[in-house]
């Protein structure tokens, strides 16, 4: 317990400011891709109402779509993760 605190002590502020972006940039990604599935749930969910005989090729482009989001806010995590290990 010691030895972290005196980690914290030695930090520098760049450390501290770059650990604190990273932690900004991991969450931005998660709440923008929760906002964006569900963006895309919901219009799927409006498009299936309207034309029920479309629901399959519906449901299978929204998965796509919310993969491909899911992919981008991976790559923003992983980004904020190296940048707080630097």
């Amino acid at each position: 317990m010691i030895a972290f605190f005196q980690d914290i002590a030695t930090a520098t502020a760049s450390n501290i400011g770059l650990g604190i972006g990273a932690g900004l940039a991991a969450g931005l990604a998660a709440v923008g891709a929760g906002m964006g599935i569900g963006k895309i749930g919901g219009s799927a969910g409006e498009g299936i109402a309207r034309q029920p005989e479309a629901a399959g090729d519906i449901k299978g482009n929204a998965l796509i779509l919310a993969a491909f989001v899911e992919g981008v806010a991976l790559f923003a995590a992983v980004i904020g993760l190296l940048l707080a290990n630097k």
